[in-house]
């Protein structure tokens, strides 16, 4: 038995050391529903007041787990309530939310805080509305905020008026931030299916179904994945690469499980979901990507991408579900482009175009994910954009999303780069035929036949 602990052990190390395994992020959830006030001057310091008793804690009891199991934990972020929902009751200019929100993040040492966000796949309140035309000098006016807007659902369908909303909110968030890289557009989500408990950026808040406070996981180790996978048989077959990524999965899943339990425990905070998604960076061998191309393609973006993808993303899945019934987020492959090596240079090579990207999002998590596109790009475009991606999202009952990011004054073949995580990327070609028709009819796209499952 001791020999096996060792075993285990020395793997896990080496997975740490050498493969680029880690924890991609505690992230600690808290309702703000109690801050709700009809001033927002006061909504505002409830909002700063709670966020900095919960999280007080929280980088402290994260660095203390990194030093007692030698488990990098990479980010520590925070997820709060719709913001959407607090503006309705205050009235007033979100933007001060989003200014309490990172001066809070800023108090607590966290890298982001999610949930200056809005739902409104079935329609706008006041504070939607509202949110959502704040979010460009929200954006532009903190580091650490983050936004997401839920455009669709399958229950629901899609809500065309807030997809042509979104496609202006983007290129103007990216114009304000234009002497930043545009960051701005790179804190900023449109889904369709959000879930209440994704842990990851830009993405997360904290539903209105979850408890007053929690703690999620995400992690991430697409390296300790592809290794394995060299070291497989040369001839293994598909379902044989299957299982090896199940039991990589399996093993990852277990590290997270125990940093959430310890984290909740130590901060008197109930456990969550360990999401299991095999989030990129742009670090030499640390790239979905990579594993794809280790699956058998000459490139990522070829024919039978979507194929090996699917592979992927299923065997992720099975092997974390046997790991942990805390099992919740996004949770499977994740393609962001600018944070992995492997997507890079696929998309600078011309392997990998946009209509490419969104086949593959189709069978993976998320969607369209940190596409940087030019400057020029018409907002209708972006629309349509968004609008394909959350049709695939709304008919397959699965969460998708699109992070695009307009560079302004930029062209195809120029690049942004963003540094840490979110890495650097080139701008890619999008097809310039205007959906304009479309998109000006709004209205909204009825949910599939398939939602009717009561």
């Amino acid at each position: 038995m001791g020999l096996l602990n060792m075993t285990d052990i020395m793997e896990t190390i080496t997975m740490i050391q050498e493969e680029h395994l880690d924890i991609r992020t505690v992230t600690m959830g808290i309702s703000l529903l109690d801050c709700a006030d009809g001033d927002i001057e006061h909504s505002c310091g409830k909002v700063y007041d709670k966020v900095v008793r919960r999280a007080e804690r929280l980088v402290q009891v994260c660095d203390g787990i990194e030093k007692k199991y030698g488990i990098p934990i990479i980010n520590k972020r925070l997820s709060v309530t719709p913001v959407a929902v607090l503006a309705g009751a205050s009235g007033g200019d979100p933007v001060r939310y989003a200014l309490s929100l990172e001066q809070a993040a800023n108090t607590v040492g966290v890298n982001f805080i999610g949930g200056f966000s809005a739902l409104v796949h079935k329609g706008f309140s006041p504070g939607d509305r509202a949110l959502i035309d704040a979010i460009p000098a929200a954006l532009s006016e903190t580091e650490r905020v983050c936004s997401s807007v839920n455009i669709g659902s399958t229950k629901s369908g899609i809500n065309m008026d807030a997809v042509a909303l979104m496609g202006r909110t983007i290129l103007e968030t990216a114009e304000r931030t234009a002497d930043r890289q545009c960051i701005g557009a790179a804190k900023l989500v449109v889904f369709c299916n959000a879930v209440e408990d994704n842990p990851f950026m830009a993405g997360a808040f904290h539903g209105t179904g979850e408890p007053d406070c929690v703690i999620n996981v995400g992690v991430s180790g697409p390296g300790v994945v592809r290794s394995a996978l060299e070291k497989a048989p040369p001839h293994a077959d598909l379902t044989a690469v299957a299982e090896i990524i199940k039991k990589t999965a399996f093993k990852i899943t277990r590290m997270g499980q125990l940093v959430g339990v310890e984290a909740s425990e130590m901060l008197g905070v109930p456990f969550g979901i360990v999401d299991l998604s095999l989030a990129p960076t742009p670090a030499v061998g640390d790239s979905v990507a990579h594993i794809l191309e280790e699956i058998g393609l000459e490139q990522t973006g070829s024919c039978g991408t979507t194929a090996a993808l699917a592979l992927l993303n299923d065997a992720v899945k099975k092997g974390g579900v046997m790991a942990s019934s805390s099992v919740g987020g996004l949770s499977g492959a994740f393609i962001p482009v600018s944070e992995d090596r492997g997507m890079i240079a696929a998309a600078e090579s011309g392997s990998l175009t946009i209509e490419k990207l969104e086949a593959m999002t189709a069978v993976c998590s998320v969607g369209l994910d940190m596409v940087i596109v030019p400057g020029d790009t018409h907002a209708d475009i972006i629309s349509g954009l968004i609008a394909d991606e959350a049709a695939i999202g709304m008919i397959n009952g699965k969460t998708t999303a699109v992070r695009v990011i307009p560079a302004i004054g930029k062209n195809v073949g120029d690049a942004l780069s963003f540094g840490g995580l979110l890495g650097r990327g080139p701008v890619m070609k999008i097809h310039a035929g205007l959906p304009s028709k479309m998109i000006e009819r709004g209205g909204r796209i009825p949910a599939p036949l398939g939602s009717l499952r009561n």
